[in-house]
């Protein structure tokens, strides 16, 4: 039974993993993924790309209203900036796909520092509206500025290339995107050992407290919406490659509830609810095709239910973890640890 875990040096209370136990785990871990791709078909190849998307795109989203209290509702449509930044490098550019990744990552950045700016003087649905707002603006260019974006018509791109492999299947684009969503969960994780990061808390906290104890409350503010954004823009552009093709409707303001509530169900203010919650709303909807064929039979064009029995789903579980479980699908994981151990040793 595990009682305690001293420190005794600094490095050590800083550690990302702070015991031999929780390194075992993450090697088991990184195994896993690494032998995945020999063992599991396209399918499921494919899901696991897509969430390897949604849990980039949710952990920035996590970092902006889990971990500063800023809330956000144009996560979609600043993956899209990214989506778009990458298209067009692609098309008319040429260049590597690092440098695309990467660029539309900047580009998102900077456009999310611009959409932050209402939370200099608003919070709360104030500034849940003024993203909204935000994501309408970015979604009318996208329709509208049709020498970058072509319009309604959208851009296809091609396939990611990388020391002259061409990542045109799930089965080998696995091997670009797993490894870089492993890196930015890391890069999320240990931000919050910064001061940066624990300012972010701060704010989140009480931004009255925090700044009268000298936190520069619109600096940390717009640094938290340009870390988001640039998280987005990275799993917009990996979005891009992924389907080969994007438009305007490929990011609509659904998509944006799909990532608050993949952070509410997983768990605000942890890295790991990010992941669980990006995990579990990716295959609800799977899950919900798997209902829908079972009933084809029985049901006259049940199909037509998907989308509005999705819809409806996705704001059932809101509102019911909102309700019963507040913190998410990581305290239900965090329990399970607790009661594993004090078994068998619990009274």
């Amino acid at each position: 039974m595990r009682i305690g875990s001293p420190k005794e040096t600094y490095a050590a209370d800083e550690s990302l993993f702070r015991t031999r136990t929780q390194w075992v785990w993450f090697g088991i871990l990184l195994l896993s993924l690494v032998l995945y791709p020999f063992m599991a078909n396209l399918y499921w190849l494919y899901l696991v790309c897509l969430i390897c998307i949604n849990i980039i795109s949710a952990t920035g989203l996590n970092i902006l209203t889990g971990y500063t209290g800023q809330v956000s509702l144009g996560q979609a449509a600043f993956m899209g900036v990214g989506a778009y930044t990458v298209a067009w490098l692609d098309n008319n550019a040429s260049t590597p796909f690092i440098m695309n990744l990467l660029a539309a990552g900047a580009v998102t950045t900077v456009v999310g520092i611009i959409a932050g700016l209402p939370s200099l003087r608003v919070k709360g649905l104030y500034l849940a509206i003024a993203t909204i707002a935000a994501s309408f603006i970015l979604q009318f260019i996208f329709i509208n500025w049709e020498s970058v974006t072509r319009g309604t018509r959208g851009i296809n791109i091609e396939p990611p290339t990388l020391f002259g492999v061409e990542f045109d299947n799930p089965d080998t684009f696995y091997w670009l995107v797993v490894p870089v969503t492993v890196v930015m969960l890391i890069l999320a994780a240990n931000l919050f050992r910064t001061r940066v990061g624990r300012a972010f808390i701060a704010i989140r906290d009480r931004d009255i407290s925090a700044s009268v104890l000298g936190i520069n409350l619109p600096l940390y503010k717009l640094m938290s919406f340009a870390i988001a954004s640039f998280y987005a823009g990275i799993a917009g552009g990996f979005y891009a490659y992924f389907y080969g093709s994007i438009n305007p409707e490929s990011f609509p303001l659904l998509m944006s509830i799909f990532f608050l509530a993949a952070i509410i169900v997983g768990g605000l203010g942890t890295i790991l609810g990010s992941i669980l919650g990006a995990v579990f709303m990716t295959l609800t909807p799977e899950l919900l095709r798997y209902g829908v064929d079972v009933l084809e039979p029985f049901v006259h064009d049940a199909s037509a239910l998907l989308s509005p029995v999705r819809t409806m789903v996705f704001g059932l579980l809101i509102v019911g973890f909102l309700l019963f479980e507040p913190h998410g699908l990581a305290e239900i994981w965090r329990r399970i640890r607790r009661f594993f151990h004090l078994w068998p040793f619990r009274n």
